[in-house]
């Protein structure tokens, strides 16, 4: 055999070169671009999907049989089940600073919270609406 070592070229390089070398032939990529063309690091977020209609709630306000104190009752729920509406207690308890509970379907937290209630039936997609007294 002969010790002379031969050159192989493809596409104008040969084999044996550092690989570096190779890439540096390569043109170069543009830039990725968000929407309108700007860099998608600095493109703003995406506002979140529209909330879900889950439907119509009461929100009462209750002193009978309770030896007069004030509850607030939220009633007339629609498809959700048991746990959803213990989560729902449980974030209104501590939004209130109150306690709560759920009984026969309905959420019932301690004091005239009605406000602070229907701010959080509306940002779980529920449309309150306040009812009797």
């Amino acid at each position: 055999m002969s010790s002379k070592k031969r050159n192989v070229t493809v596409n104008g390089g040969t084999f044996g070169q550092p690989l570096s070398a190779a890439f540096e032939k390569l043109p170069a990529l543009p830039a990725l671009a968000g929407p309108g063309g700007t860099d998608p690091e600095q493109s703003p977020p995406c506002p979140p999907p529209p909330v879900k209609n889950r439907g119509r709630v009461d929100i009462l306000r209750q002193t009978a049989h309770r030896g007069g104190k004030t509850v607030t009752v939220v009633a007339n729920f629609v498809g959700i089940g048991l746990e959803e509406k213990q989560r729902l207690a449980k974030q209104m308890q501590k939004a209130c600073g109150t306690g709560g509970t759920v009984k026969e379907g309905r959420i019932e937290i301690q004091g005239d919270k009605r406000e602070a209630v229907a701010r959080i039936l509306t940002e779980a997609g529920f449309r309150p609406v306040f009812a009797g007294g």
